[in-house]
């Protein structure tokens, strides 16, 4: 396994010192699978404690110690960030949440009671660096190899269960199949109510790394809805499973199926077509969101009509409180939230606006519904991943003209990412000789009124309409 440069010249050092320095966790199972390694972690044996660990490490750069109890250091690499040197150790559950361990470091323990900590198979596969060997006490390399997910531990697994959302996104992200044992009990736990005690901070993160790292983030979702997580913990997704849509634009058939390929597609979208995206990380999720609640209303507005046609009139605007509910109850991000509910709220606006033309002024009314937290360039996103998320030959074609017929106008009118900005302000008024009143706001309203008509369209015409209306 190679390592870089900086961190060999570290290693050697240890290895000088007396000590035995083994590459731990994500980084090993990475490196098997072929993917890049971007975190190393450093289980050191052989050290007595600590602080003897940072006396050697501390010539190659500043070490903070993250926490005594837990035996870890942080070293700060030139170029490399932050690298995890730790002493082997042994955790104890003694009370409610992630904190409740009695965690003992013993720099003598060897790798294999260390490693039964770890919550599965491929995620306990050490590199010894000294030896050129790999470390594989309970089997990882083989399931790896065959694509399964197994724990290690039934007592020590469910001391964490955190580590049931942990099964979900890495089945996802690396394509495996939890072993039925595995299976059981974390649909166990779920059952048993476990899983009420994580704080939403860390489902939030094994969340995030579903839908940024997976693939096939629906993946994920399907085993939250048979292990019973949907259920118990985001009722307005489970709501969707079984609510039935129109066959004829809807043939791969409930809302639950359509939102999973729409996920999908979002997903796949945004690896292909918008790698420019301003702060990637958090747009991605905003989008991914969007595209997993654009149909939360179908579960409450679905109705068959006596001619047997099924619709969802206004399920639109009915979804903004699914999307609140649900997504609040992961994150306290307020912005995030705010600049997801325009998009649910309006993602049926390009193919209304496309089948029935829309005026210049009906399309710069919804930059302006939209702002300030999302535009028509973004909607157009969440509306072609909606169009993509059928199985109809349309959307395998990838050519959907409604939203590529909105973007366009939207662009040429000036307010795709974004309403008019207002030709006039307070100081215009001041300079025509108004005195500031409560009648500024109301004149300049009137004003930009005419702007979104279009009847107004220079700052020259605008204090022209003011000195009629004045």
């Amino acid at each position: 396994m190679q390592i870089p440069i900086a961190l060999e010249r570290i290693v050697i050092k240890l290895i000088e010192e007396g000590l035995r320095p083994v590459i731990v966790g994500g980084a090993v199972r990475d490196h098997l699978l072929g993917m890049p390694v971007k975190d190393y972690d450093v289980e050191v044996y052989g050290a007595p404690d600590t602080q003897a660990l940072a006396e050697v490490l501390r010539s190659f750069g500043s070490v903070h110690e993250v926490g005594r109890q837990f035996g870890v250091l942080k070293l700060h690499l030139e170029g490399r960030g932050e690298v995890d040197f730790s002493l082997p150790r042994t955790e104890e559950k003694v009370g409610d949440g992630h904190r409740g361990f009695v965690v003992t470091t013993d720099g003598a323990l060897d790798f294999a009671t260390a490693a039964r900590r770890r919550d599965f198979t491929i995620n306990a596969i050490g590199y010894d660096v000294a030896a050129g060997a790999y470390l594989d006490p309970y089997g990882g390399r083989g399931d790896l190899e065959r694509g399964i997910l197994r724990h290690i531990d039934d007592a020590t697994f469910v001391e964490d269960p955190l580590r049931v959302y942990r099964a979900v996104q890495f089945a996802a992200r690396f394509g495996l199949t939890i072993t039925g044992e595995t299976f059981a009990l974390c649909r166990q736990m779920v059952e048993e109510g476990m899983l009420d005690e994580l704080p939403r901070e860390r489902v939030w993160m094994e969340w995030q790394k579903l839908l940024l790292h997976a693939p096939r983030p629906s993946t994920g979702f399907e085993l939250m809805r048979s292990l019973g997580i949907t259920q118990r913990y985001f009722p307005e997704l489970h709501a969707l499973i079984g609510v039935p849509q129109n066959p004829e634009y809807h043939p791969e058939g409930d809302v639950w199926n359509h939102t999973m390929m729409v996920l999908d597609a979002m997903r796949q979208e945004l690896e292909t077509k918008n790698e420019k995206l301003e702060n990637i990380r958090r747009q991605k999720l905003r989008f991914l969101l969007a595209a997993l609640c654009h149909d939360l209303g179908k579960a409450t507005h679905t109705q068959i009509e006596p001619d047997g046609r099924i619709r969802a009139i206004g399920h639109e605007a009915a979804g903004v409180e699914p999307t609140r509910a649900l997504v609040g109850r992961l994150t306290q991000e307020h912005e995030l939230i705010e600049s997801i509910t325009p998009l649910v709220e309006h993602h049926l606006a390009p193919a209304h606006y496309y089948r029935n033309p829309a005026k210049d002024k009906t399309i710069r009314r919804l930059s302006l519904k939209l702002a300030p937290h999302a535009a028509i360039r973004d909607l157009c996103l969440v509306a072609y991943a909606d169009f993509l998320g059928r199985d109809r030959d349309d959307a395998r074609s990838g050519e959907d003209p409604s939203t590529a017929w909105l973007l366009a106008r939207a662009e040429a009118l000036g307010v795709a990412d974004g309403p008019p900005k207002p030709l006039l302000g307070g100081r215009d008024l001041i300079a025509l000789g108004m005195k500031p009143s409560v009648r500024f706001g109301e004149i300049l309203d009137a004003v930009y009124e005419e702007q979104i008509r279009g009847t107004v369209t220079t700052r020259e015409e605008a204090l022209r309409f003011i000195k009629r209306v004045t």
